[in-house]
Formats: C-alpha cells, sequence, structure tokens
C-alpha cells in the first residue's frame, strides 16, 4: 500500500504566501484612494472612518449600495486585461449612492478567484483604487479569497459595497420631479458593464474575436469591451450643488427607459427624443452582428447614456455648461410631462 502524502492547505489549492504577496503589491494603489477621514487599523481586520465628519451635517442620510460587474469579467480574463474591471465596480457601487444626492464615502471590496496571483489581484485592485479617487471616495478595505475546485485557475469575480451620506433635506429624487423639468443625457464611455451576457452571446453567434479590428471602432473589439464605466458621482455632486437638481438616475442593466422611470413620481412621464444623439458605434456593431432588434437593444444597454439628470427648467443651460466645462458631453434628452410614472420615447 502506497503511502499517503500529508494533506495541507497548499495542497488543496490555497497558496497564503500569494495572497500576502498581494496585499503587498497593492498597497501603494489602494493608498492613492485615501481620503483624511479614514484612520488606520493596525490589525487590518476593519476599515475605519472618522465618523466625526458627519457633524457638519444637520441631519445626514447614510446611504448604501452593493453590486459586481457581471459577466464583463469574462471579457477581462478572456482578453487578458485586468486594470480597469475595478473602476467598472466603483461606477456600478458609489454612482447608484449619487442617484440619491449622496457623496461617497467609502468602499470595501471582495475578489474571489480559482487562484491567487498576486500581479493579477493587485491590477484589479488597482483598478478599484483609481475609481474610488475618481468617485472622491476612499478603498477603506476588502478581502481576496482562493477558491479551488469551484472556479479555474484564470477564474475571477469581483462585488462591492460603498457608503455614502446625504443631507435629508438635500435628497433627490421622484418627490422633487415637476411637469416642465428638463431631462439631461450625460454621455456613457461605452456599454459600461451591463448586458454583457447578451454581449457574449453575439460574439459567440457572430464568430467575433475580442482581437477583431473593426472599422467601425478603430481598435480592438476586446479594448472597446473593456472600456471602463465612467464615473459620474463628482460631476453629479457638483451639478447638485451648483443648479437646482431633481433627480438622477443611473443607466445600467434595464436602459435609459427603465432606470429613468424608477425616478418618476407616479403621475408624470419622461419624454425622450432618440434624436437628441447618436449613440457609440459599439452599439451598432453588436445590434448589426447580432441581429439584435431596437427593443431589446433599449432594455439592455445604456446605448451612450449612462446618467440622466433631471433639472428644473430654467436651470438646463447652466448645467449643460457646468458639465462641459468638465469634459462630460451632456445634451437634452427630453422633458417631464403629466402621465403615468413612465420613461418612454416619442
Amino acid at each position: 500500500m502506497s503511502e499517503r502524502r500529508a494533506s495541507t492547505y497548499e495542497a488543496a489549492g490555497v497558496d497564503i504566501a500569494a495572497g500576502e504577496r498581494a496585499v503587498e503589491l497593492m498597497k501603494d494603489k489602494v493608498a492613492r484612494s485615501r481620503r483624511p477621514e479614514v484612520v488606520d487599523d493596525a490589525s487590518g481586520f476593519a476599515g475605519l472612518f472618522d465618523a466625526s465628519a458627519l457633524l457638519r451635517y444637520r441631519r445626514p442620510l447614510l446611504a448604501t449600495s452593493t453590486d459586481g460587474v457581471g459577466t464583463k469579467v469574462m471579457i477581462a480574463q478572456q482578453y487578458g486585461k485586468h486594470d480597469t474591471i475595478g473602476i467598472d465596480l466603483v461606477g456600478m457601487v458609489l454612482d447608484d449612492l449619487v442617484v440619491c444626492g449622496a457623496e461617497p464615502l467609502f468602499m470595501t471590496d471582495y475578489i474571489a478567484c480559482g487562484k491567487v496571483v498576486p500581479e493579477r489581484v493587485a491590477e484589479i485592485v488597482g483598478g478599484v483604487a483609481e475609481g474610488c479617487r475618481l468617485a472622491g471616495a476612499a478603498l477603506v478595505g476588502g478581502e481576496t479569497a482562493e477558491h479551488p475546485g469551484a472556479m479555474d485557475a484564470d477564474e475571477y469575480d469581483l462585488a462591492g459595497a460603498g457608503t455614502g451620506v446625504v443631507e435629508a433635506d438635500a435628497l433627490l429624487g421622484p418627490d422633487r420631479v415637476r411637469a416642465g423639468d428638463v431631462v439631461l443625457g450625460l454621455a456613457s464611455s461605452g456599454v459600461h458593464s451591463n448586458g454583457y451576457s447578451l454581449v457574449r452571446h453575439v460574439l459567440r453567434e457572430a464568430g467575433l474575436s475580442l482581437d477583431a479590428e473593426l472599422p467601425e471602432l478603430g481598435r480592438p473589439l476586446g479594448e472597446e469591451l473593456l472600456e471602463p464605466t465612467r464615473i459620474y458621482s463628482l460631476d453629479c455632486l457638483e451639478l447638485a450643488r451648483s443648479v437646482e437638481v431633481h433627480a438622477y438616475a443611473h443607466i445600467t442593466g434595464g436602459g435609459v427607459e427603465g432606470n429613468l422611470s424608477r425616478s418618476l413620481p407616479s403621475g408624470l412621464d419622461a419624454v425622450l427624443d432618440r434624436s437628441s444623439w447618436t449613440p457609440p458605434p459599439i452599439f451598432e456593431v453588436l445590434a448589426g452582428h447580432g441581429r439584435v432588434a431596437q427593443e431589446d437593444m433599449d432594455r439592455t444597454f445604456n446605448l451612450g447614456v449612462g446618467m440622466a439628470a433631471v433639472v428644473a427648467p430654467d436651470a438646463a443651460d447652466a448645467a449643460l455648461r457646468l458639465l462641459a466645462g468638465r469634459g462630460l458631453p451632456a445634451w437634452v434628452l427630453g422633458e417631464i410631462v403629466e402621465g403615468t410614472g413612465q420613461a418612454h420615447y416619442r
């Protein structure tokens, strides 16, 4: 009878040393997202944030959100590019907070992988830290878990949670929206992080490679599909401080109509003008190669509108000037009229 080898955690597929190496590689990147309110926890078991910073608020409301980036991670894994997928995570989490007017304060992340490759984990977390910096928030902690047997060595998934704060009487949302308000479209950077199950279906059915050089795009398809989600937090916060904003809608899964409807009261509609903008070429590529009907495009993708802002009628011009000055393309997308609480194209 042969002698059996002793069982160890490493033999089971978990490399503790690799995890420790990943932590060392990501430290400098995480530090770039630091805010003054962050307090160091020597044990590393928790992220600490000085809540006395909230004392400047009269009635602070804490806002929280959690999300992931869906199957976009599979594109990143297939293409071998991991340094921007963390920015996508931040966009999905923290830009949900700003919809109610909340300032993002801090965020934590969670990465599950089949095998810890320190350099790859550091790239992913570096993207999260960069996204937090772009949103004005701190990355105060996270977790990397190795799941051998449950995931292949090159597979990973990531999720995160964020916390923000908004003054109670500055809370944005449906209750503030009025007939005659103007709906602004804030440009997306591309597909962002929604609809990638349909994207991957189109690629399979059309036989498209991520290395394909399509004339409509001017760069490899993989680069286009991995363009990171635009972070709107600081732009939306500045807009709300400067002009009369009544509501925002983060355009994620469900498209423009589905998400904007969530920010409307039951007695008002948002009537949108499809001719007011031209979707980025990637959406034409997906629709054409996949023979995707307009209805499915509308309810799956942002089609070039990453965030919508509902502003008072006399604030629209000033809002557009402010956003242009910040380098964020925006335009009049539609108007608020009497209705039944739906956003729709005219």
